[in-house]
C-alpha cells in the first residue's frame, strides 16, 4: 500500500494508467486502502493533543482536553472523512458527462483515494506540534496527481481536464471545511482536565 501511495505521488505518469485499469470494487478500495490511510491523520492528531495540548495563540495557555474529547474529535474526524471520500467520489462521478468524461463512481473513487493518499500518509505529521500545516503543501500536490489522473481514471478530454479540476477543487473546499467545522465543534464542547480546564 505504502508503496503504491509513493509511486503515485513520485511517477503519476506512470501509475495513474496502472490504477485506472486495475480490476477494482468499491468495498476493496475502502477497506484495503482509504480505511487504512485516512486513520493516520485523526490518530496521530489525537496523539498529539494527549501529549502536548493545544496552545491558544498569542498567550502562554495551553489549554488540555480531556481524553473523552480527544477519542470523540479522532473518531469523528475519521468517520466524517470516509463520508467525505465518499460524497466527493460521487459529486465526481455525477459531473462527469458534463466534461465528456465516463461517469464512473469505482474510477472517481480511485481518483479520489489516490490523490489523497499521499496527504492522508502526511497526516503523520501531525504528531508534532506545527508540523501539521505542512501537509497543506502535500495537498497542493495532491490537486497535481488529481489533474495527472483525470485523463486516465476518467477519460476526460485534455481541453477539460482542467475545468473539471477547478470544480472538483471547489467542491473539495466545501466538504473539508464542513468536516472540519463539525470535528472542531466536537473538541469545544468537550471537557477540558487540568487546573479548571487549563495548564499554564
Amino acid at each position: 500500500l505504502i508503496k503504491r501511495v509513493f509511486a503515485v505521488a513520485m511517477n503519476p505518469k506512470v501509475e495513474w494508467p496502472l490504477i485506472a485499469e486495475q480490476p477494482t470494487t468499491t468495498g476493496d478500495l475502502y477497506s484495503k486502502v482509504v480505511v487504512i490511510l485516512v486513520a493516520i491523520g485523526p490518530v496521530c492528531t489525537a496523539i498529539n493533543s494527549a501529549v502536548f495540548g493545544h496552545s491558544i495563540p498569542f498567550t502562554d495557555v495551553t489549554v488540555r482536553p480531556s481524553m473523552g474529547a480527544i477519542m470523540g474529535s479522532m473518531i469523528i474526524s475519521y468517520v466524517l472523512t470516509l463520508i467525505g471520500v465518499f460524497v466527493m467520489a460521487f459529486i465526481i462521478q455525477k459531473l462527469a458527462p458534463t466534461f465528456q468524461s465516463v461517469p464512473d463512481f469505482t474510477q472517481a473513487l480511485k481518483l479520489v483515494t489516490w490523490s489523497y493518499a499521499p496527504v492522508w500518509v502526511a497526516g503523520v505529521l501531525n504528531l508534532v506540534p506545527f508540523l501539521g500545516a505542512l501537509t497543506l503543501i502535500v495537498g497542493l500536490y495532491g490537486i497535481y496527481l488529481a489533474y495527472v489522473g483525470l485523463p486516465f481514471v476518467m477519460k476526460t478530454p485534455k481541453e477539460k481536464a482542467v475545468p473539471y479540476l477547478i470544480v472538483v477543487i471547489v467542491v473539495s473546499i466545501i466538504v473539508w471545511i464542513v468536516i472540519g467545522t463539525i470535528s472542531a465543534a466536537v473538541v469545544g464542547v468537550g471537557a477540558w482536565t487540568a487546573s479548571g480546564g487549563m495548564s499554564g
